[in-house]
């Protein structure tokens, strides 16, 4: 019988070395708990980076799934079947667009996006051929192409993958008048953010920030496009981060939660005059729009709705950010987030580092990652109940004792 060691040597030794877990190797999961191959049960405060919204395997997403399998998974789009255009008008009408372009992960969806916004500056704009220019935020992250680390700014993303693609102007995040200056430039057709950066470590911007750069890019015909893909479906909430100052991307990107967590999808929305500049043949995907992931996208969907997910996330993620404050140690320096996207920031000291923390909160029952080094992200799945949540925080509490 393999231990637990014999999976991760096994592991490091045929797969490539682009991902560094901590030391737990899991097998079931079930809600907001996963178990490990020793049948150790943990609470999972990191949801698969918020893909798992929903719970790990929640019965009717898994069902959805099943239940198309057996009749039909994969057309690719050179036919029509009879599942896309009922996910495409479901989704399209839960968030208010004329269409949607359906993909298959969150970076696909950024790079459909980035194209989208480029066809639309020539083809309405009428910014002159190449040189069509697309505003980003410093400490952003997008996802790993070759085009989205060449606007990251962080070295580990984006070191040894150049020549790097251009047309891109990096702003700080948060800045409202670098994006006033950057939007003199008439060759700029889009601005691309995540409405509060994630992998920066729930880096939330100023109330207003959201608002105001959506109504500069209006004003300069510049196109406002938010990428959702972690703090969308709930996650913050609201049904998308946007919504707390009510601001309506001209393109949303959604993927990760869209599907519950159990297959990949994602989807870039908009209105026909900015959709449209894409005709046949001219962008795709062969597994985008399959029907698999159509039925599963509509129930995940359905389950944020009926089980009022945002609305649980945001009562939640209060009392959560209250329970961490209340913590007396000189470890933590900072408390952030919305919703149930939360980051602490850790004071790392020899033996008392972001990493010590949360291999001894694994050790305790509790799973969560460092992030840049120092930052610890709690997103556990929105599914969790008050009880469960207090029962967590005073697993986390124990943690922080030790270190005392």
């Amino acid at each position: 019988m393999m231990t637990a060691k014999d999976y991760m040597v096994r592991e490091n030794k045929y797969g490539a070395h682009n991902y560094e877990p901590l030391p737990v190797v899991l097998e079931k999961g079930e809600g907001i708990y996963v178990w490990d191959v020793a049948g150790k049960k943990y609470f999972d405060f990191l949801s698969a980076y918020s893909a798992v919204n929903q719970g790990h395997c929640h019965p009717k997403i898994v069902d959805a799934m099943v239940d198309q399998a057996k009749k039909l998974t994969l057309t690719s789009r050179a036919f029509f079947n009879n599942v896309l255009g009922e996910y495409e008008e479901y989704i399209t009408k839960l968030f208010g667009y004329d269409k949607v372009l359906p993909m298959n992960t969150g970076a696909e969806a950024v790079e459909t996006a980035i194209k989208l916004s480029r066809k639309w500056g020539y083809q309405k704009k009428k910014v002159k051929d190449g040189e069509a220019k697309i505003i980003v935020c410093q400490d952003n992250f997008h996802g790993r192409t070759t085009t989205i680390v060449s606007i990251s700014t962080d070295p580990e993303a984006k070191a040894d993958y150049g020549p790097y693609t251009p047309g891109f102007i990096t702003i700080p995040y948060n800045d409202i008048p670098a994006l006033e200056k950057a939007l003199e430039d008439k060759n700029v057709v889009s601005f691309l953010l995540e409405p509060i950066q994630g992998e920066a470590g729930v880096f939330v911007p100023d109330e207003g920030y959201l608002k105001k750069a959506s109504e500069l890019c209006k004003k300069n015909n510049v196109l406002f496009m938010a990428d959702e893909v972690q703090t969308g479906i709930a996650r913050t909430g609201k049904m998308l981060a946007c919504d707390y100052e009510n601001v309506r991307p001209d393109i949303l990107i959604l993927g990760k939660a869209i599907s519950g967590g159990v297959f990949p999808v994602s989807a870039v929305l908009s209105d026909d005059d900015i959709m449209l500049c894409i005709q046949p043949g001219q962008h795709g995907s062969t597994f985008g729009g399959n029907p698999i992931a159509g039925k599963v996208a509509i129930a995940a969907l359905e389950v944020v709705k009926n089980e009022k997910l945002a609305e649980n996330a945001e009562r939640l993620g209060k009392i959560f950010r209250e329970e961490f404050r209340n913590i007396k140690s000189d470890m933590i320096t900072q408390v952030r987030g919305k919703g149930l996207l939360n980051a602490v920031v850790i004071h790392n000291q020899p033996g008392k580092t972001a990493l010590d923390v949360c291999i001894a909160m694994a050790e305790n029952g509790v799973l969560a990652k460092p992030t840049h080094g120092n930052i610890i992200r709690f997103a556990p799945p929105l599914v969790i109940t008050e009880e469960q949540l207090r029962e967590a925080m005073n697993k986390i509490k124990e943690v922080f004792k030790k270190f005392e």
